[in-house]
């Protein structure tokens, strides 16, 4: 199991989860980050940074957003590393 970043991080892509990660398992997209559930180690450290409520442990993430499930585990391959924090978008 791992953590999955979903849609409240999408156009926002703040990055205060990304510095406590001590397994640098976030990327970078476009509009939002994702979480390389193969290198999540469940730590839960993101979870409390991210200040729009956008991730959670995959057996909690709300029916709505299951999606993003299977959406953080393709772009993982797409998307650049990302361990320093960067300006969000909003």
């Amino acid at each position: 199991m791992a953590y999955v970043v979903t849609a409240p991080c999408n156009g926002c892509k703040y990055t205060d989860c990304v510095v406590v990660c001590p397994c640098d398992c976030f990327h970078e997209g476009d509009q939002m980050l994702y979480i390389d559930p193969e290198e999540c180690i469940d730590c839960d450290a993101c979870r409390a940074e991210c200040p729009v409520d956008a991730i959670f442990y995959e057996d909690d993430v709300p029916e709505q957003w299951q999606d993003y499930i299977q959406l953080n585990a393709e772009m993982v391959s797409q998307t650049p590393s990302i361990t320093e924090k960067k300006t969000p978008l909003k």
